[in-house]
This record gives C-alpha cells, sequence and structure tokens, in this order.
C-alpha cells in the first residue's frame, strides 16, 4: 500500500479513535451527573425546610447569600451521595457541578473535590483538583461552602507548594467570599504550627465590615490559641482596642472567665 494512503488511514483512524474516546467521556460525565442530581432529587425535604434554609443563609434581597436556590437535602445526605461518586466522577462534571445555581450541587462537589483531594495518590492529582477550586471561586460564595472546601484543599496545597502569596492576593480582594476563602484556607498552617501567615492575614482583616469575617479571624485566634496561648494573647494585646467585639468574643471564647471578662470590659 503507498506510503500517503497508509498515513491517511492513519490519521483517518485516529480521528475515530478519539472521537469515540471524547463519546466515551462524555457519555461517562453526563451518567455521572444524572446520577448525581437524582440521588440528591430523591432525597430532598419539604417546603418548609427549605425557607428555614433559605433564611439561614439569607438569600434574601440583600442578604449575603442573595439568589441562592435550595433544594433541600441535608447535610449528612450530600456527604453520602458525595461518598458514592467521588472516586469515579470526572473533573468535567465536579465542574459543572460547582457551577449549578443549587447550593446542594454545590456543596456536594466540594465535597467530592475534598475527598479526591485527600485521596490523590500523586502531586499531579491534587493540582488539578487545587486548580479547579481556584479558577471557580464565584461559585465557593457562601460560609458552608468555603468551610467545608478551603482547609481541606487550598491549605494543604498552598501549605506544601509554598504559594502563600495566593493567601494574600485573596485577602486583598473586594469579594467576602474570597478573603474568607484565605482566612479559613490558614487553618491548615495552624494544625501544623505555622502561625505567620495566620497572624497576618488576621491582622489584614482586622477592621473587615462583615460579621462573616469577624467571625472567622476570631475562630482562627482562638484555634492558634489552642495551640499556642501565648501568640494569640500577644495577638490581642496588640489590638484589644480595635478588634470588633464579635471577632473578640470568638477568639476568647474558649478563655477562663475572668480572662473572658476582663478583655471584653477592656473593648
Amino acid at each position: 500500500m503507498p506510503k500517503k494512503i497508509t498515513k491517511l488511514a492513519f490519521v483517518f483512524s485516529s480521528k475515530i479513535f478519539i472521537n469515540i474516546q471524547q463519546d466515551f467521556s462524555k457519555t461517562v460525565m453526563d451518567t455521572t451527573l444524572k446520577h448525581v442530581k437524582e440521588e440528591l432529587s430523591q432525597l430532598k425535604n419539604t417546603k418548609k425546610d427549605i425557607a428555614s434554609l433559605e433564611k439561614f443563609f439569607q438569600v434574601f434581597p440583600g442578604g449575603y447569600g442573595e439568589g441562592d436556590l435550595f433544594i433541600g437535602v441535608s447535610v449528612p445526605n450530600q456527604r453520602k451521595v458525595a461518598m458514592t461518586h467521588f472516586k469515579t466522577i470526572p473533573v468535567s462534571s465536579l465542574e459543572h457541578l460547582l457551577q449549578s445555581p443549587i447550593h446542594e450541587h454545590r456543596l456536594t462537589a466540594l465535597f467530592m473535590m475534598v475527598k479526591r483531594f485527600e485521596k490523590a495518590k500523586d502531586d499531579k492529582a491534587k493540582q488539578e483538583i487545587a486548580n479547579l477550586y481556584l479558577t471557580h471561586l464565584e461559585f465557593v460564595n457562601n460560609w458552608d461552602l468555603v468551610d467545608s472546601s478551603a482547609p481541606y484543599i487550598l491549605g494543604p496545597y498552598l501549605f506544601y507548594t509554598e504559594q502563600s502569596d495566593i493567601l494574600y492576593n485573596l485577602a486583598k480582594t473586594n469579594n467576602l467570599w474570597k478573603q474568607r476563602v484565605a482566612m479559613l484556607s490558614c487553618f491548615y498552617y495552624i494544625k501544623k504550627g505555622k502561625y505567620e501567615h495566620p497572624i497576618s492575614l488576621a491582622t489584614m482583616l482586622l477592621h473587615h465590615k462583615h460579621d462573616l469575617m469577624h467571625k472567622a479571624v476570631g475562630w482562627m485566634l482562638r484555634e492558634i490559641g489552642n495551640r499556642d496561648l501565648a501568640i494569640e494573647l500577644a495577638f490581642l494585646e496588640q489590638h484589644v482596642t480595635q478588634i470588633p467585639r464579635t471577632m473578640l468574643r470568638y477568639a476568647i471564647e474558649k478563655f477562663p472567665e475572668d480572662l473572658r471578662k476582663n478583655f471584653l470590659q477592656r473593648k
């Protein structure tokens, strides 16, 4: 057979193979997405429960969760669905779920990403999940979404790849959720006994206007104090007259009563 014909036959066969692969991948994605969405839909609660969720997460006009949609699936049930599919779900399906207008779709996707990240056997797999997370932060847009993911994906990824500059870039934005992602990612640093970046970010965000950031910063300060009280006390002593009251209350929640009263009286 002439070389030209052989080459054309090879190219033609390769294109067929690639098309078959693409069709197969799309089928897997569509099937997985369908199963995840169906399972979540079957676990929906009553409209009354949905109304409670909408109030709790402030989806009303002017609320921090304005416009979010809920179908009423409990967090334990979302975790069950995530555990069923996290090993096999294609990244493209995770991306699709992350972009869903339905809150439970996004949270379930994040649960699967956390498990995929934790179970990853190599750096490349971890990087893939971390990049997916970073490029879709606009959809990690409520405190439960942030708190369920940032300390378990972005925190360890930035810690081990030594990319703490990303924390500061996020903290410098005017986006509440990206700023909370930065602060909550520090939880992993704190668990590792590294307090420099958490303290620096707490200082940067000390005068934030939103109480959800006050709570996040206070929470991280408390976690530092649980491991090294002297460092937390030094921070509080330096900023006691400036620190927002909600932040202070979270930070000193586990202090002895007399020490708590002392800080509150000085505020």
